[in-house]
């Protein structure tokens, strides 16, 4: 499988860190049927009392009105979801080509099942995260020994 790259927009909630506010948070995206295939819950550093709640994707009518009930909204944060086989030396190799073109990474959630490895990357501006796509290819692209 080749590495595909692709701009998605994340869902966005602010909480109180508190039992259960995933759970609500997501009690109306499941009963509307959404099929959700990134979900990041975290508390702030320093505010433990405050956290977020990240979801993707959010797209058919009836997904975007549960979220919206939800109190989430489409976050600003330029992002990439990231998929392809699983080789070692691949998140270096990617992480190294992003680096040296000078370009910050907000965030990054990955994680590999199996042999496939998927990882969602937040950007400083639309931009970079642009810029991120072609250098996220080529580097994955790169046979390690």
């Amino acid at each position: 499988m080749a590495v595909t790259v692709k701009k998605i927009v994340l869902w966005r909630k602010e909480v109180e860190n508190r039992p259960g506010a995933l759970a609500s948070t997501l009690a109306s995206l499941a009963s509307a049927g959404a099929d959700l295939q990134v979900v990041m819950g975290y508390r702030y550093p320093g505010e433990e009392s405050k956290g977020a709640i990240e979801l993707y994707p959010v797209t058919a009518k009836k997904s975007v009105a549960a979220a919206q009930k939800a109190g989430l909204t489409e976050s600003s944060i330029p992002t990439l979801v990231v998929e392809g086989d699983n080789r070692a030396g691949q998140g270096h190799a990617i992480s190294q080509a992003i680096a040296d073109a000078g370009i910050n990474i907000n965030f990054l959630l990955a994680q590999v099942l199996r042999r496939k490895y998927s990882a969602v990357l937040g950007f400083e501006s639309e931009e970079d995260a642009a810029k991120a796509v072609a250098l996220i290819r080529k580097a994955a692209a790169v046979k390690r020994r």
